[in-house]
């Protein structure tokens, strides 16, 4: 099976197996495809509508694993409403020869805004700011913050949100060093193509926008961070398991780390922790030098309708052809 462009799309049975803009739907129902959406669809549910599909769409809660690929007998395409394809077999699906889609560029500017929004309440002690002046507390020396002008900003993984990302520092006069081991002559006008030692040379803030596969599964550990020359900012944004917690807190408790801004966890499942997880999580969220979100970098107003409708684009070309 392949994909083929401008063909018609009749006959394709496509499932949506979470929630997406209605565009998404609405645009493939109009353009003949017969839609099956499910926004609140279990594994089960989908195991048991799969074997009749031919597109299935997720986001971040189904795993699609060899016994759902399996099951889809007829399937020739997979679609991630979002960035990455981590929750997808994907070596598994090509012996299957099943396309694998995702919709990367269209939250690469809400992950740059939100990468910056970070960064700047992480520097400027804003968090703890805000919480003290609520409760009548004062402290202006306390709270005395570092400027961005000046330092020199690593991004590793130079993708859609790596390049958008350093597109949004262009402003505030910082050295923007960019680091992706698949690609090259990536130097663009907001970033320079830099190896991994320039990087842990002169970094003062690093920033992680690389998709968590096998090789970078920890990829950030007590090893990484010991060899950066000085001590950092440190920044995760892309999946939370690329990044040790419990190495992160010792270089935090150490000084390696200056601070950290977290937009992901290992595990996000909060009522899940184990012991271990549980007491790093207390850490955490007790530390005035940690700034947290619940996985939000790309989860704009407009990055919901721009990653449906980036979707909706792809598999609009999209047939299954011999």
């Amino acid at each position: 099976m392949k994909a083929n462009r401008n063909t018609t799309t009749g006959g394709l049975n496509i499932l949506i197996a979470d929630d997406v803009h209605e565009l998404l739907p609405n645009g493939l129902t109009k353009a003949g495809f017969n839609v099956l959406y499910l926004p609140d669809a279990k594994r089960e549910d989908i195991l048991f509508k799969i074997a009749e599909i031919h597109i299935l769409v997720i986001r971040t809660k189904t795993q699609v694993d060899r016994e759902l690929i399996d099951a889809g007998q007829k399937l020739c395409c997979i679609a991630r409403a979002g960035a990455g394809l981590d929750n997808v077999d994907e070596a598994y699906a090509k012996t299957r020869n099943i396309v694998c889609l995702n919709a990367g560029e269209a939250n690469a500017d809400a992950v740059g805004e939100h990468t910056l929004g970070m960064l700047l309440m992480l520097m400027n002690n804003l968090g703890r700011a805000d919480r003290e002046v609520r409760q009548k507390i004062w402290r202006r020396e306390a709270n005395r913050g570092f400027e961005l002008s000046g330092k020199t900003v690593g991004i590793i993984g130079f993708g859609n949100t790596g390049k958008a990302v350093a597109q949004k520092l262009s402003g505030f006069n910082v050295k923007v060093l960019a680091y992706d081991k698949y690609l090259l002559d990536y130097s663009n006008d907001f970033a320079n193509e830099s190896s991994m030692y320039q990087i842990f040379e002169e970094t003062d803030i690093l920033t992680l926008h690389i998709p968590l596969t096998e090789e970078t599964n920890e990829l950030v550990c007590e090893n990484y961070l010991n060899r950066f020359k000085k001590s950092i900012y440190l920044l995760n944004l892309s999946r939370g398991k690329i990044l040790k917690t419990r190495d992160l807190i010792g270089s935090i408790k150490s000084g390696k780390v200056l601070g950290a801004a977290l937009d992901v966890l290992e595990n996000e499942d909060l009522k899940m922790f184990d012991m271990d997880q549980e007491n790093d999580f207390q850490f955490l969220i007790t530390s005035e030098k940690v700034v947290l979100a619940p996985h939000i970098g790309g989860w704009t107003v407009e990055s919901y309708r721009k990653i449906s409708q980036v979707l909706l684009d792809k598999l609009l070309t999209f047939r299954v052809g011999s």
